[in-house]
């Protein structure tokens, strides 16, 4: 922790905390260990202030403790990537540079940013060949590997989908799906997983920044529904280890070639999945939110029958800054039942962040613990243990089913999906383009002051 100085991040030092790096993007390492390590310098500067002896120490590189050293401005030049090197180096290269500015690259002989690198173990050919696409992402090889890239930025555009940049350059390249439930010897990349423990089935989904096009929704309503077949108990959304979810892909959206056609699709497929954890009659179901979550993603969670939250996850339940967006989900269902009418209305109508401690203190979440992920995630394993096999099981689902019975008969589903699509319909398709005009500015990270009249309208 620095004081402000006429030199960048050369001011005399408040505080420091040091933490070990964990393997991933440098994107990942902010949300996680260096936000955990900036309270605790918040926290012991504030301390420090209540010594009147203290004095802030000017940064002395001739201290034996001190190893950090000042470095020029990193450029596209430094980045620049050598498919004849290694998968760890090519993967740590781009994972430096994500989510922003990317790593510079040609694909076909078009210049593009790379984002999103997983290691590959299995496949292995030509250095810097496209060998095969799985849900979005392409597969290039590497010197003694391969490598997943699951986003490209043309320039002069913003990040999509590999695939959805490349298009039909890849006709000649070989699709290999891989199924949530299939072994696969080493690492690679896939964005659905599961995997079962005892009578616990544990579902992950890890979408690149939380955001969940139709195509996405469709692939984990599909997953879950094979799940609620299986003889588990419990079943626990995992998410991924950054983001829960963030609702629609807006990304995805304005890169249709009909941006409200899309819209729709895409919320029509986030309630379909949200129905689907609702409608869950022969399991117990826990949201584990290991990263944030915003919009549509935090009814999602809310949907299951028990939510919990890693100490320190953001919050964000509402819709209505996209251009007035009024949101989906059956949100006017599932977020009054958690919190009451009153707060629900005020949750989406204020537009505020909600830090896990007020999310419990409200019946938002019904709990929040874990300093990082690994503590967290143990944690729900406990849970999720101790339930599948409480003696008290089957009375709790009886208990939970009549209570859908009874809602159902208060109010169906359907009736709450048919409204909120309502509003959804005129967001879309009506007069008012406050919607889309707020989703094209923050597809390009505009200013909402810049006009988006002269932006491409798609990648031709």
């Amino acid at each position: 922790m620095l004081e402000a100085d006429a030199e960048m991040d050369a001011g005399d030092i408040w505080a420091s905390v040091r933490f070990p790096m964990s393997r991933g993007s440098k994107s990942k390492l902010y949300r996680h260990q260096v936000t955990q390590a900036a309270v605790h310098c918040v926290l012991q500067a504030l301390e420090s202030m209540e010594d009147s002896t203290f004095r802030p120490e000017p940064l002395d590189y001739s201290k034996p403790d001190v190893q950090g050293r000042a470095h020029p401005k990193i450029k596209q030049e430094n980045r620049r990537i050598d498919w004849t090197a290694t998968t760890e180096e090519i993967a740590r290269n781009i994972r430096a540079a994500d989510s922003h500015p990317g790593v510079l690259d040609e694909i076909y002989g078009e210049p593009v940013y790379l984002f999103g690198a997983h290691e590959e173990d299995v496949l292995k050919g030509k250095p810097g060949e496209i060998m095969a696409y799985r849900d979005g992402a392409i597969c290039r090889a590497t010197g003694d590997g391969a490598v997943w890239i699951t986003h490209l930025k043309p320039k002069g555009y913003f990040k999509l989908p590999a695939t959805m940049v490349l298009n039909e350059k890849l006709n000649t390249i070989p699709e290999m799906p891989l199924s949530p439930f299939e072994d696969y010897p080493g690492r690679t990349y896939r964005e659905i997983y599961y995997e079962e423990i005892g009578k616990v089935g544990y579902l992950r989904f890890d979408f690149y920044n939380g955001a969940m096009s139709t195509d996405q929704c469709i692939r984990l309503r599909q997953a879950l529904a094979a799940v609620k077949q299986k003889k588990v108990n419990v079943i626990v959304l995992m998410g991924g280890a950054d983001f829960w979810s963030n609702g629609i892909h807006l990304n995805v959206i304005e890169h249709a070639a009909n941006p409200a056609d899309e819209s729709w699709a895409n919320i029509h497929a986030m309630n379909d999945l949200v129905r689907e954890i609702m409608l869950t009659d022969s399991q117990v179901t826990i949201s584990a939110m290991q990263g944030n979550v915003g919009a549509g993603g935090v009814i999602l969670a809310v949907a299951a029958d028990q939510v919990y939250a890693r100490n320190g996850v953001v919050l964000n339940p509402y819709y209505k800054k996209m251009g007035g967006l009024f949101g989906s989900e059956y949100w006017t269902y599932l977020l009054p039942r958690r919190v009451g009418l009153d707060k629900a209305m005020q949750l989406t109508e204020e537009c505020l962040p909600v830090g896990t401690t007020t999310a419990k203190s409200i019946g938002l979440i019904d709990d929040a613990f874990g300093d990082d992920r690994e503590a967290f995630c143990s944690q729900i394993a406990e849970i999720a243990e101790k339930l599948a096999h409480s003696p008290n099981f089957d009375r709790l689902l009886a208990a939970k089913n009549q209570n859908r019975t009874r809602d159902e008969q208060v109010k169906p589903l359907e009736r709450y999906r048919k409204e909120e699509l309502e509003r959804m319909w005129l967001n879309f398709y009506g007069e008012d383009p406050s919607y889309h005009t707020a989703r094209r500015q923050f597809v390009y990270k505009l200013s909402c002051s810049v006009k988006t009249a002269q932006l491409p309208v798609s990648l031709a």
